[in-house]
Formats: structure tokens, sequence, C-alpha cells
């Protein structure tokens, strides 16, 4: 038992040790906005929030964030994190961008001299966290350990100039020459090393380079030359790796982070139209036998049980779905519970705090807004219900409305079990509808109406033709 006791605490020791710096600090001037690139969105969620998130995962001590331009607005999403990512995170200001290893030396005097360091960029959003635990627990004895992949096109990374299978040094894109331009092995940028040898090395590099910038990259090989030990990691899949520099280069990464969401769910079982158009933006879980056709938007957090079946152009956002419920094409679901075997749409929309339950029908151009529509209801069509707690067994025809709102406050509708509602009807809000009452087409409710269970209700104006009648017709100028 003490030995266990000892193993953990080294554990927890080795997590404590890790500190990260984002650097998030570029202006972004290929994406063409006045907003910060790391602001930009991938599946709902800003660059530098998916980065931030994964560091987390690694357990350290702090992440540090460098921004530089439009440090404010960067500021300003920081503060809508989780509060535990808050709590986690601060930030260093880069007054001047001159470069990724000016950049890292600003967040330097946060950093305890002990720890260790990773260094991530907000604009990488799809680095697995695996690989970023596997290279931090590689840190032992080394000075360096940098993260490289091979590129299908290299265009734009540095390359990885190796020695007898050793790095000799990384050249970046502009002052590379033609043969160095041909290396396939480029550097992702991610590194690893212990906080001192950063105090100690990065305030010695040079910018001496095609962009007059202190480059991270020259810290490796400013150490081989002082025969310090630095490893290189390599990272089969490059894809994780593609930054973000242009709004092309944000569209494909959002179409690669979504094929890894819909290939992650086909594994556990969910069957798609076709993966490819598929958007996940929050988190998705799915009972067995599940099925999503083309060009659904799942956003916040959806929760779908066994055997839903998902029409094509659904958008549902923070719900959740029951067994056997069968969505329609072009149905919006927010913050409401379907239950078991229900069924919705086409072109039906349930507002948040909206309760169906077991085998409850919303047809098509039907809204419900906070409201709970009780087992075996069928709304079928063209119809709005809100604010309404509707019994067991209702039937609500065509066109029927709860006027609900009297330009000031919110009224509620109450109706019993087995109630029919006729077409065209009206439900003048404070209104309650006992059991069993029918309302006939057209009819107009009203809180004044004394109404008994099992009633025939209908309210409407007494029938006048007038034969002949004069159409006003416009007056000539």
């Amino acid at each position: 038992m003490r030995r266990q006791r000892l193993l953990k605490n080294s554990d927890a020791e080795i997590k404590m040790g890790l500190e990260v710096v984002i650097l998030a600090a570029g202006m972004g001037k290929r994406m063409h906005s006045s907003l910060p690139k790391v602001l930009h969105k991938l599946a709902g969620k800003p660059l530098l929030q998916h980065v931030i998130e994964t560091a987390a995962q690694l357990e350290p001590r702090k992440i540090h964030v460098v921004l530089g331009h439009g440090a404010a607005k960067v500021e300003e999403m920081l503060h809508t994190l989780p509060p535990e990512l808050q709590n986690l995170t601060d930030t260093v200001i880069q007054h001047e961008q001159l470069g990724t290893g000016h950049a890292v030396l600003q967040a330097l005097p946060l950093i305890a001299a002990d720890a260790k360091v990773l260094v991530l960029y907000g604009d990488t959003p799809l680095t697995p966290a695996q690989t970023l635990k596997d290279l931090t627990c590689k840190l032992t004895d080394q000075a360096l350990i940098v993260l490289t992949s091979l590129a299908p096109n290299p265009f734009g990374y540095g390359r990885i100039v190796r020695r007898q299978d050793q790095l000799e040094k990384i050249v970046e894109e502009k002052d590379a020459s033609a043969e160095e331009k041909q290396i396939r092995e480029v550097n992702t940028g991610i590194i690893a090393a212990p906080c001192e040898i950063l105090k100690t090395y990065l305030p010695k590099l040079g910018n001496n380079n095609a962009q007059g910038e202190y480059y991270l990259t020259d810290l490796a090989g400013m150490l081989v030359q002082e025969h310090k030990q630095v490893s290189l990691e390599v990272c089969d899949n490059f894809d994780f790796f593609q930054g973000v520099n242009s709004k092309v280069q944000l569209s494909q990464v959002e179409r690669l982070y979504q094929q890894m969401q819909a290939l992650r769910l086909m594994e556990a079982g969910v069957m798609f139209a076709d993966p490819k158009r598929f958007d996940l933006r929050g988190s998705l879980s799915c009972g067995t036998d599940c099925f999503i056709d083309i060009n659904c938007v799942f956003e916040g957090e959806v929760k779908l049980g066994n055997e839903v079946s998902i029409g094509p152009g659904c958008v549902l956002r923070d719900c959740v779905i029951g067994d056997k419920t069968v969505l329609s094409p072009y149905t919006v679901i927010e913050g409401s519970e379907l239950k078991q075997a229900t069924t919705v749409g086409p072109f039906a929309r349930i507002r948040p705090g909206s309760v169906l339950e077991d085998r409850v029908h919303v047809g098509n151009f039907v809204e419900v807004k906070k409201s709970t529509l009780k087992a075996d209801t069928k709304a079928g069509h063209l119809s709005y219900l809100g604010d309404a707690t509707i019994g067991v067994n209702v039937n609500i025809g065509a066109g029927t409305i709860t006027c609900n709102y009297d330009g000031a406050n919110k009224f509620r509708t109450e109706i019993g079990d087995e109630v029919f509602v006729g077409s065209d009807t009206q439900l003048v809000a404070p209104v309650t509808i006992p059991k069993g009452v029918t309302i006939g087409a057209g009819t107009t409710v009203t809180h004044r109406l004394r109404i008994p269970e099992n009633a025939l209700v209908v309210t409407r104006a007494k029938d006048t033709i007038i034969p002949n009648f004069p159409r006003p017709t416009k007056k000539k100028s």
C-alpha cells in the first residue's frame, strides 16, 4: 500500500509540474477580418477555446495565453469560458509581435522555474490531447522535444533538417534553400522543454532572417550547437496540425473536424446517410440504431435515445430525444425534451422549455413554446402552442393558437385530457379547458366562458348575407 501511494504522489507531481503556453497574439492578415484570428469559430467555438480545452485535459498547473492583436476582444471571450477553465488560464500581452520566440519569452516570468513547458498555438485546434500527453511524459532529461510530422505539401512550414538521423536545425520556408524545400518532415511548432532551458536560451535568439523575427524554431538549432539533447517526435497524421491562416484553411479544418466527429459516432453505431454532410457544434451522445440524414446540425448538448431517426436538414440544440422518436425534415428543436415514440415535423419548431411526452405527434408548421404536451396528444399542422399544458389524448386542429401574450405579460393555457379542439380556434389565455370538451371550428375561447366537462363550445358571429354588396372603389384623383 505504501508503494502504491508513493507512485500516485509521483504521478501527481509530474502533472503539477506542467505549464502550457498558448501563442494567440497574431493578427491573421489573410483572414481579411477585423476579428482576431483565434476568435474565428470551428464547430461553433473559437479556435482558441478548442486549444484551451485540449490543454486542460493534460491537467496542467496553469495555461498562459499570450495575447497581442485584438487582445481586448480575446480577453472578453476568455471571460465566457466555463469557470474551471477561467481559473486555469491567465494572459500576458506581447505588445510587439516580434516572433514566436519573443512571444514565449513574454510568458516565462509567469512560469515556475522547475516546470515542464508545453508550447501550443491558438490557431491549431485539432491537436489530439493524447499526443500532447505522450510528448510531455517523454520529457525527462532532454533539453527540448520537437513534435514533427510528414506533410503531403510542406509549403509554408519549417523543414526539419537532419544529419545522421539527428536534428541539425529547423529552417523556415522563407529561409530554406531549394534542396531544403524538398524535405517533407516539417515542424508542427509544438515543443516541450524545461522552463530553465527556455529562460536560459530564449533571450539569446537572434533575428537574422527574412522576417526579422525571433523564431522559436531557432532554439532547436542553438541547443544542438550547445550539445544539448534535442529529441524529435514524429506524428503520422499531419492533418491534426493544420493551422488556420485563411478562411479557406478554416473551412478545410472545419470539414476535417466534422469528419472526425462523424467517424467517432459511426464507430459507436450511428448510421449516417452521408457523414460528409453533418455538423456537430457541441456534444452528441446516441443510443443504439440511430439514423441521421444529411445536413443536420447539432448544437450544445444533445442526447439521442435508441432507434431515433432524424430527417434531413434538422437542427437540434440542447435537447433530449427519447427512444423510437422520428423527426421529419427541417425540424428545429431547442432546449426541450421529447419522450418515447414522438413524431415531429416536417417544418416544425419546438422552442425552449417544452416537453413532448410519449407518442405525441407535432406536425408540419406547428410551433410549440414552453409547453407540455402529454401522451398521445396530436397537433397535426399550422398551429402555435405557447405557455400551455395540454392533457392526454388531445386533438389540436389546424390553425389553432394559444393567445398567450397581451403585449406586456404572458399567460398560460390549461387543456384537460381527451379534449378535441377544432380548426382555426383561438384560446385566449389565461384560460382552462376541462376534460372531454369539444371546441367547434372557428371558436374563440376566453376566460369569461364557464365550460363544464364534456361540453361542446361554439362561438361564432351571426351569419349575415347582403345581396349586391357595393364594394368600395378607389376615388379618381
